[in-house]
């Protein structure tokens, strides 16, 4: 993919995030936790599907040559998904941190000073090859009311694109804004660097992997 189209790709995806964040900020529990639900429901109404995309990540990672440890937390089962589906719950279950106050204390005056709670905006997620990290990643920022820009390994591409396809579809049911959770479908490592140059759009990026992804990001 050349450089120029990538850019475009990432600023449209931006642009996208970076409108759904203004209006996620404002959302309700009621409906992140619809959101959140959904793809709870989502991930085992489609486990066909992810498990199909996921068996095409696993061979092509297993006749590359990728250690018995990279391969097993590559895999996606019936009882991975479930855990993956009661950890989106757990995770609605939460109370709302946004418009939490705290460290509130008293003036002399009797004035109540403090600190309130709220979204990042948007959040860039840089992550290697753990499908279930692409789900974790896209709830918590449900949660707290942030839109997400997400970037896995290139080993977990299929599985990933089939996650985030859920996430999407239940952010949309739930009425959430088009562009809550954005998912980076292209692997190529150039895009890291393009995302972190994106900072008039990604308001924090997290990477999430070994040492030497932290160290570059």
């Amino acid at each position: 993919m050349a450089a120029a189209s990538i850019s475009v790709d990432l600023a449209a995806l931006g642009a996208a995030a970076k409108a759904a964040a203004k209006r996620l900020a404002f959302t309700s529990t009621e409906v992140k936790n619809r959101a959140l639900e959904g793809i709870a429901q989502g991930l085992l109404q489609h486990e066909n599907a992810i498990l199909k995309a996921n068996a095409q990540d696993y061979a092509a990672s297993k006749a590359e040559g990728l250690s018995e440890a990279m391969l097993d937390r590559l895999l996606l089962n019936h009882q991975r998904l479930e855990g993956m589906a009661r950890d989106v719950l757990s995770v609605a279950a939460l109370p709302d941190p946004v418009g939490e106050f705290i460290e509130m204390r008293t003036m002399p005056n009797g004035m109540q000073v403090g600190r309130v709670r709220v979204p990042l905006g948007v959040i860039g997620a840089i992550f290697e090859s753990r499908p279930n990290v692409t789900v974790d990643i896209a709830a918590l920022c449900l949660k707290s009311g942030n839109a997400a820009i997400l970037r896995g390994g290139k080993q977990a591409l299929h599985s990933n694109a089939a996650l985030v396809q859920v996430v999407q579809d239940a952010c949309r049911s739930a009425g959430l804004p088009e562009g809550t959770v954005q998912f980076v479908a292209n692997p190529d490592r150039a895009l890291v660097g393009q995302m972190l140059r994106m900072k008039d759009t990604i308001d924090l990026l997290v990477p999430r992997g070994g040492a030497d992804l932290i160290r570059y990001v």
